[in-house]
């Protein structure tokens, strides 16, 4: 799932709660966070995403020390794994300030 199709399914939600009848906040947001192509499917998406991204690295730096790659392509490899993992980390601080920022309000 890309992130335009997440956006815009998270937007159709946003619209289904507006209406009359439609679920409870917490009810969609539970049904939003469980269905395969919610936001812990994303999340999973995300992860494999990055993982793949150090393997193709892995695998170039290792056909590299073989003699069997460019030195180009290895250095391609690693800084695309490193801009995923960054991007990975940064999207975990933000997740964990935004838990941190919830625990702090008051009931």
């Amino acid at each position: 799932m890309t992130t335009s199709a997440f956006a815009a399914g998270a937007y159709g939600a946003a619209q289904s709660l507006a209406r009359p009848g439609a679920p409870k906040p917490a009810q969609g947001m539970a049904q939003g966070l469980t269905a395969p192509g919610g936001f812990t499917g994303f999340l999973q998406q995300s992860l494999d995403s990055v993982a793949q991204s150090g393997a193709q690295a892995d695998r170039a730096a290792l056909s590299a020390a073989t003699g069997k790659a460019n030195v180009v392509d290895v250095v391609t490899a690693v800084a695309e794994s490193e801009t995923a993992l960054q991007t990975l980390v940064a999207v975990r601080d933000r997740v964990i300030s935004a838990y941190e920022e919830i625990m702090r309000m008051p009931i």
